[in-house]
């Protein structure tokens, strides 16, 4: 066959097949005496061996290799093929995403355009100074691709940096609890601890139904973030998780603050009280447990507090005894200058 007849059975062109005989893929059987290549059948099929390996993204000479190399093993390529194909996927991912954010952003024009790529640069920096500038500056400078900073936000280690970024994402508007809602359902807890510490800074109901919600969480670091934020904002429903961290020991001072905060509201005061005795009574909780307790029960007045209190000032461990007889004076005090309060 001549050089048009294999182009047309193949499919190659003809300036294609003149090619690979340059790099020695394919080999013309003989001339004519005209001067013509003439090729076999057998050179033919080894065209179409080429194309299909081209066809999986190998080159022209590692396709060399495939037909030449008597140890060449496919597995070995094939592994190389889909490693480089996933380099490939995961950059126009990227590139991709970069894209959707800029999209988001609405660009008026190109000013827009290159502060929202210098922004999302910003933000991927391996220093953390230049992603904490980035943060402070995201809501100051024009539209913010919020998806960014929530990205950002829910894998951002350093304390300073995640800090700016909440506190860019408390000024984004109410775009940015969607995307976190999505975070709080992460598989890992140290996502989600993030994204509530997020939601956390967002004064508004929708975000307080969210801390609700995460209340549930089975992490008791991730719901103890959700009750420390509820208690602040008065939410009853936090107090079991609360009382639960004090019990392990987790944040227990932000807890027992978040109690007190609770407790001025004469109509929780009581419950939360009790909540606390019956831990301390119940005998489930260890010695440290019961101490953290005992303290816990400064903040919270009313008489049911008063009464366990002088019962535990009797207490067989002498730290709590301790605890509980200080805790009453201080009360004793508090209650001389203020004659009110209830007792």
């Amino acid at each position: 066959m001549l050089i048009g007849d294999v182009a047309k059975r193949s499919g190659v062109s003809a300036r294609m097949l003149r090619h690979y005989e340059s790099l020695g893929l394919v080999r013309p059987t003989g001339r004519t005496g005209s001067g013509y290549r003439e090729y076999s059948g057998e050179t033919v099929r080894r065209i179409f061996h080429i194309e299909v390996l081209r066809t999986l993204g190998l080159s022209l000479r590692d396709v060399g290799r495939a037909l030449e190399d008597p140890g060449f093993t496919p597995a070995e390529l094939v592994d190389d093929l889909i490693r480089r194909t996933q380099d490939r996927i995961a950059a126009e991912t990227e590139l991709l995403g970069r894209l959707r954010r800029i999209d988001a952003a609405e660009p008026a024009g190109w000013e827009d355009v290159l502060q929202t790529v210098a922004l999302l640069q910003a933000l991927g920096s391996k220093s953390a100074g230049t992603r904490q500038r980035a943060a402070l500056s995201a809501a100051e400078e024009g539209p913010v691709p919020v998806d960014a900073l929530v990205e950002a936000a829910l894998s951002e280690s350093d304390p300073n940096v995640a800090g700016a970024l909440r506190w860019a994402l408390a000024r984004s508007g109410e775009d940015a609890l969607a995307l976190l809602a999505e975070g709080l359902r992460s598989p890992a807890a140290e996502v989600r601890t993030r994204a509530v510490q997020s939601v956390a800074r967002i004064p508004d109901d929708e975000a307080t139904a969210l801390l609700r919600d995460t209340l549930a969480d089975p992490d008791i670091g991730v719901r103890g973030h959700a009750a420390v934020a509820l208690g602040a904002r008065g939410v009853a429903d936090a107090v079991p998780t609360l009382v639960e961290m004090i019990v392990e020991g987790r944040n227990d001072t932000d807890a027992a603050d978040a109690l007190g905060t609770l407790a001025r509201d004469p109509a929780l005061a009581d419950r939360i009280a009790t909540g606390l005795v019956d831990r301390i009574a119940g005998g489930t909780s260890g010695p440290s447990a019961r101490r953290r307790l005992t303290q816990a029960l400064a903040d919270i007045p009313g008489g049911t507090t008063t009464r366990a209190l002088g019962e535990l000032s009797h207490d067989e461990d002498r730290a709590v005894a301790v605890t509980a007889t200080y805790l009453l004076r201080l009360r004793s005090t508090r209650t001389a200058a203020r004659p009110g309060e209830q007792r």
